[in-house]
């Protein structure tokens, strides 16, 4: 079988991130990356022995391309992702898939309109610990579930925030601690505990200067299926903590740091310990590539079965939409019911 054919819009870490991960997978050749700066694009297009483009748009008009990746700034990706769209070009999107609702639904209905296939990263959802935990909560192993809660206390210096004009923006980073160093784990809480149905917040910029977003944040979250929970990130904590979920059942208990289960206990059976690793708690380029290995594997397999991917583009709106709900809340001061009505909504 002939390798899947990739180009990357983005060249920065993230785009370095999905490099080394195809670099490991002989299913695919990448044919092309695309950066407005033409350091980041060129030298990556050198080392890695392809094709350079300044312009994205032409980059795109390549026949040979089959699928691209989309690692530019956040608030960029709608307009990268709609002309991988009109391109005939599948296309996975890094987190967050847009930074308002109204972006996000209309990329949905572009991809679904054209018969492509659309992944939005949550590459998370692929540990194995993860899985196997969301497998005991579907088999009823947990019981009913009473709480859930997540803290991804990380550190970013200032420098973090100064090195680029689009950091720390709404316009461009849609958000602060919450929208891109909490949002995996947000997805995670959810796609564990199961819809969100309310949340009530308070955000604030407490530890950084120069930077329109909340550096830290904390929200109280009521479940659909009645369980109560909690949500707490910033980019504060030096030197970085690992991040933190629990999962709290009638009959038992699960914590994961790092993705990693650390204790699974239920009633009358013992609890089970597995190490946890560190991660990207202080440095945002120690993001392992291996975990998004799994999503990537799961996008081909998509495009060649004419499935959806296993995270779609409605999968990546869910975090998206409980965090415009905690910074609406923050904002007003009330608590807000999900789903929202995406008229006039944005951050």
């Amino acid at each position: 079988m002939k390798p899947m054919r990739f180009a990357i819009i983005g060249c920065g870490v993230i785009g370095k991130t999905h490099v080394a991960v195809m670099q490991d997978m002989p299913e695919v050749e990448l044919v092309a990356v695309s950066d407005e700066v033409e350091e980041l694009g060129k030298g990556l297009a050198e080392k890695m022995g392809v094709a350079y483009y300044a312009d994205y748009q032409e980059m795109l008009e390549r026949p040979d391309i089959d699928i691209v990746t989309i690692a530019t700034p956040s608030g960029m990706h709608g307009a990268h992702a709609i002309a991988c769209a009109n391109a005939g070009k599948h296309t996975i999107i890094e987190k967050p898939i847009e930074i308002t609702l109204e972006k996000a639904d209309e990329i949905i209905r572009i991809f679904a309109e054209k018969g492509l296939k659309l992944s939005s990263v949550s590459q998370t959802r692929f540990s194995r610990d993860i899985q196997r935990v969301k497998g005991l909560i579907e088999t009823g192993k947990f019981g009913r579930l009473i709480m859930g809660a997540t803290a991804v206390h990380w550190y970013r210096s200032q420098s973090y925030y100064d090195s680029g004009d689009w950091r720390g923006t709404w316009a461009l980073d849609g958000g602060g601690a919450l929208m891109n160093q909490a949002i995996h784990r947000i997805d995670l809480l959810q796609y564990l505990m199961g819809p969100v149905r309310s949340v009530h917040a308070h955000c604030e910029t407490l530890g950084h200067e120069r930077i329109e977003v909340e550096d830290v944040a904390v929200a109280s979250v009521r479940f659909a299926n009645g369980a109560v929970g909690s949500i707490t990130a910033t980019t504060c904590a030096y030197p970085g903590l690992k991040t933190r979920i629990e999962i709290i059942g009638e009959n038992g208990t699960a914590v994961f740091e790092n993705e990693q289960i650390t204790q699974l206990s239920f009633k009358d059976e013992e609890t089970e310990l597995a190490e946890s690793k560190g991660g990207a708690s202080a440095d945002p380029a120690a993001l392992s590539s291996s975990s998004h290995r799994p999503q990537f594997e799961d996008m081909i397999a998509a495009v060649r079965e004419n499935r959806e991917p296993a995270v779609n583009g409605e999968q990546g709106r869910l975090p998206l939409e409980i965090i415009i709900g905690i910074y609406r809340s923050s904002q007003t001061g009330q608590t807000v019911t999900l789903p929202i009505v995406t008229e006039g909504v944005g951050a």
